[in-house]
C-alpha cells in the first residue's frame, strides 16, 4: 500500500497561516468584505432573506450561467461549481485518471496534483519551467515526457508560483503534446485575471482542444477566499462524470457562497473585482521589488506578470523549509518555502497587501537574514 503523502505546504499554512502576525504566504490579493462586495440594499436586503437549505448541488443556475458567460461557447451544462480550485481538481483527477495511469505535470506549481498522483498511484512525469528562460516551458523536456501511456498534462497558467503567463505558441504546443496522444488537458487558472502587465485577461485553453478541463475558483483574482467556491469547464458528458464524484465528497458548496459569486461574477461587479485586484498587484510590486533590489547580491528574480506573488531565488546556504520555520518561529513571519513548490532556494511571497502590512512584513524578513550574516 502506497504511504500517504501529506500536502506539505497546505499542512504549514493550515497551521500557520492564522497564528503569525505577518502572513506573506498568501496567494491572492487582499480579501474584499462583505460590504464591499455587495453595496447595493436591495442586494444584501437579497441576502438576509435566502433561506439556508441546501442549493442545486452542481451550483444555482444563476451562477452556473455567469460562469460559463466567461469562456465562449460553453452553457451551464459544461459547469460544475465546487468547494473552491481544490476539490475542483481532486475530483477531476479521481474522474479522469486510474492507478498506474500516467500524468505528466508542469513544475514548479501548486503540488496538490502532484500529491494526488502519489496518493492515488498515478505515474507522474514532470516537464520544467525554465528560470533561465524567463520561466517558459521546456517544451523539449514536454515533447519527451508525452508518451502513448500518458492520460493527462496538468498545467497551471498563470502559472503558481512563478506568475508566468504561456504565449500563445506555447499552449499551442501543450495542446499539440495532448492531441498526439488523445490526453487530456487539466488547466488551473485561477490567476487569470491578476495581470500585472496589461488589462487583457489571460486566455483560458478552454476551446482550444476537445479534451479540455479548466479549473478556476473567486479565491485568487476576486480576493473571496473565504467563499471557497471554484469550478470546472469542460464537455458536459465529463462535467456530469465529475459531479457525480462532487457528491460523495461535498455534495454541494454553500448556499451563501453561491449566491456572492453570483453577485461577484454579474457583468456590474466583476469588472470591479478584477480592477481592484490589479490595482493591489501594481501597486505591492514596486514596494517588494525594491526590497529586494537593496539587499545586493542575496536575491534573482524573474518578475512575475500575472498574480499577487513572486517566486525569487536566494543566495544563502540554507534550505527553504528550515528558513521559513525560522522566520515564524523567530519573527512571527510566513513566507511559502520553495521545496513546498517544487523548487529549493527559492520563497513564495505575496505583495498583493496593504502596503503598510507588506513593508513590515519584509522588515521582519530582513532582520532574519541580517541575522543569518546575509545582509546589513
Amino acid at each position: 500500500m502506497t504511504t500517504f503523502q501529506p500536502f506539505d505546504m497546505e499542512r504549514m499554512m493550515s497551521k500557520w497561516e492564522n497564528v503569525v502576525t505577518y502572513n506573506l504566504s498568501e496567494s491572492g490579493v487582499h480579501p474584499i468584505t462583505i460590504r464591499e462586495l455587495a453595496e447595493d440594499p436591495a442586494v444584501i436586503d437579497e441576502l438576509l432573506t435566502t433561506g439556508l437549505n441546501y442549493p442545486q448541488a452542481n451550483g444555482i443556475p444563476e451562477l452556473r450561467q455567469r460562469i460559463a458567460a466567461l469562456y465562449p461557447g460553453a452553457t451551464a451544462d459544461n459547469i460544475l461549481v465546487t468547494v473552491g480550485a481544490a476539490e475542483a481538481n481532486f475530483i477531476t483527477i479521481q474522474t479522469i485518471l486510474q492507478p498506474g495511469d500516467e500524468m505528466v505535470m508542469m513544475l514548479p506549481n501548486y503540488l496538490q496534483l502532484w500529491g494526488v498522483a502519489h496518493n492515488y498511484g498515478l505515474r507522474l512525469k514532470p516537464f520544467h519551467l525554465r528560470e533561465e528562460h524567463g520561466w517558459a516551458p521546456d517544451l523539449d523536456q514536454l515533447h519527451d515526457a508525452v508518451s502513448a501511456r500518458t492520460k493527462l498534462i496538468a498545467v497551471c497558467n498563470p502559472n503558481n508560483p512563478t506568475g508566468h503567463i504561456l504565449t500563445a505558441a506555447e499552449m499551442e504546443a501543450i495542446v499539440d503534446a495532448a492531441a498526439r496522444v488523445g490526453a487530456w488537458i487539466l488547466a488551473d487558472e485561477v490567476y487569470s485575471g491578476t495581470e500585472r502587465l496589461t488589462d487583457t485577461q489571460t486566455p483560458s485553453f478552454w476551446g482550444r482542444y476537445d479534451k479540455v478541463l479548466a479549473t478556476n475558483s473567486l479565491s485568487k483574482a476576486y480576493g473571496l477566499p473565504g467563499l471557497r467556491l471554484g469550478w470546472v469547464v469542460g464537455p458536459a458528458d465529463t462535467v456530469d462524470d465529475i459531479w457525480a464524484r462532487h457528491e460523495y465528497i461535498t455534495i454541494s458548496t454553500a448556499m451563501l457562497s453561491n449566491k456572492l459569486a453570483a453577485i461577484a461574477l454579474s457583468p456590474q461587479v466583476r469588472p470591479r473585482l478584477i480592477q481592484r485586484a490589479r490595482e493591489y498587484i501594481r501597486r505591492g510590486f514596486p514596494i517588494l521589488d525594491g526590497w529586494l533590489e537593496s539587499h545586493e547580491g542575496l536575491f534573482s528574480l524573474v518578475p512575475p506578470q500575472a498574480a499577487a506573488i513572486a517566486f525569487p531565488r536566494y543566495h544563502l546556504d540554507v534550505n527553504s523549509t528550515a528558513f521559513v520555520e525560522r522566520l515564524m518561529r523567530e519573527k512571527s513571519t510566513f513566507i511559502v518555502p520553495g521545496d513546498h513548490l517544487g523548487v529549493d532556494h527559492h520563497f513564495r511571497i505575496s505583495f498583493g497587501l496593504p502596503p503598510d502590512t507588506l513593508r513590515a512584513g519584509l522588515e521582519r524578513v530582513h532582520e532574519l537574514i541580517k541575522e543569518m550574516g546575509g545582509g546589513d
